[in-house]
């Protein structure tokens, strides 16, 4: 019995040892809470376009930092011969690279420049707020909106539009980076760069030439016809290719703007000596690819020990050869043939390009459409098919957006003209309109709809809203086709 009672006493002392153990180590692991850091100043934000960073911000004190972003849409090239309009927080894609420090007052000033045909706005992850900035930065052209947030947490974070069609703006381009560092910086390397992947969706095939729109029927279905880095084929190839020098260490800083793959992000013949896991402060060793999530971003560091070209891909293959995910890091330096002695043969890894086969019809009968609906159920029907496809833009009840997009209701350019309105549904329009005495210049898209749903889309919004109730038939929408 005495010995059972000394065991108890010696596992209890050691319970208790243990106990405070454990508060000591939990102890160590405070930190000053972010919110209560002391901004020390102003300074404006130096932002980058990729693949280049800002330089570090090392020991430098909390500051109010002063960002001034300006989106722009304009026209690029995607790959040789073909061109696209992209819409960018910056004029590039991705957007400029935003550098911060744990604690920092960031006062974002976002500019909508007055040739831009869309509102637009910014959701950035790095924000503890709603929509992370996106209710607080909703703009239209000519306008500037301007919001303040704290950096409570460090890690690299993605930013995008959040603008409906949320999808349609990030898949042309809206998207970029913002790092908050913790106090005291990041270690030094010596050489950082920026890459994001983005997956397009255009209504030519890949390789197809000339100025193309976006397709949106691709981009539901998420298949893409270019997955690149930073924005268009050989973006990191050639005379573009990232630099390095031998015995260096090189910091990438990754992300994936989506809108819809994940990223298989690899360098062929090196290994990630550290990955700092989906951009946060959990670090992994020794890593030969890492996943990256559609919006989310990774930082990845390597020291190269050998010279060559290294190719740089999403390790999903065919996106890296056939549809432009692949870049370049070139190392100048000595061999080491006790690291590698293999007789080199550059152009080994080349782009292949996007021939995509298309498949036969199954042969399959269509599903014959129901010619024979009553009013009512052309209206229901339509409905349904509004809140899918028009209600973002044009509403509930078919408001609008003020500065933006036009409303539906009580419109005198709608009810003035109905095959003028069917032809918009089937082809789209840019430029400049006047509806109720107020003049938009904005898109409309061009909807893929079967002539019937078209037919009861468009019924449902002429008997909706105090407008003229026409009944909108399938023979009218032929009819459209035919005359455009």
């Amino acid at each position: 019995m005495n010995i059972i009672k000394d065991k108890s006493k010696y596992f209890v002392g050691l319970l208790a040892a243990s106990m405070m153990l454990v508060g000591c180590g939990e102890s160590k692991k405070k930190t000053i809470d972010p919110a209560s850091i002391q901004i020390t100043g102003t300074m404006d934000a130096v932002l980058t376009s990729p693949p280049y960073v800002p330089e570090s911000v090392g020991n430098r004190e909390a500051k109010k930092l002063i960002v001034n972003m300006e989106i722009l849409e304009e026209e690029g090239t995607m790959t040789d011969g073909t061109t696209y309009i992209y819409w960018t927080f910056g004029g590039s894609v991705p957007g400029s690279f935003i550098r911060t420090r744990v604690g920092d007052e960031v006062e974002f000033t976002l500019s909508n420049h007055p040739d831009n045909k869309l509102p637009h706005n910014i959701d950035l992850h790095a924000v503890t707020g709603p929509g992370g900035g996106a209710t607080s930065s909703f703009v239209a052209p000519g306008h500037s909106k301007t919001f303040s947030f704290k950096t409570l947490n460090p890690g690299l974070y993605v930013y995008h539009c959040a603008t409906a069609p949320v999808g349609m703006h990030i898949a042309n381009g809206m998207y970029g980076l913002i790092l908050v560092e913790p106090e005291g910086g990041l270690p030094k390397v010596d050489k950082e760069y920026y890459i994001m992947q983005g997956d397009f969706y255009t209504t030519g095939d890949n390789g197809a030439p000339g100025l193309q729109a976006f397709d949106m029927k691709k981009a539901v279905a998420e298949d893409a016809d270019y997955v690149v880095f930073n924005g268009r084929v050989g973006s990191l190839t050639g005379d573009n290719a990232l630099t390095a020098n031998v015995g260096e260490t090189v910091r990438i800083y990754m992300g994936n703007g989506g809108p819809n793959l994940v990223s298989s992000f690899h360098v062929i013949g090196e290994i990630f000596d550290k990955v700092n896991i989906e951009g946060g402060s959990l670090i992994n060793e020794n890593v030969q690819t890492t996943l990256v999530p559609s919006g989310g971003a990774v930082i990845v560091e390597f020291k190269v020990d050998v010279p060559g070209t290294f190719i740089i891909v999403d390790h999903s293959i065919f996106r890296a050869f056939n549809k432009g995910a692949l870049g370049m890091l070139k190392v100048k330096g000595a061999d080491d043939k006790t690291l590698y002695s293999g007789v080199k043969q550059e152009g080994i890894y080349n782009p292949e390009g996007g021939t995509i086969q298309t498949m036969p019809t199954d042969g399959k009968p269509k599903a014959k459409v129901n010619t024979n609906k009553s009013l009512k159920e052309k209206i229901a029907l339509g409905k349904n098919l509004y809140t899918k496809t028009c209600f973002a833009c044009h509403q509930a009840n078919g408001e609008g957006i003020t500065g933006a997009f036009p409303p539906l209701a009580k419109s005198d350019y709608l009810n003035a003209d109905v095959q003028r309105a069917i032809k918009i549904v089937l082809h789209g329009k840019t430029g400049k309109i006047t509806v109720n005495g107020t003049e938009y210049n904005s898109v409309m898209t061009k909807q893929t709809l079967t002539d019937d749903e078209i037919a009861d889309v468009m019924t449902y919004v002429y008997n909706s809203w105090g407008n003229n109730k026409t009944e909108v038939n399938v023979s009218d929408v032929m009819e459209a086709k035919s005359s455009h």
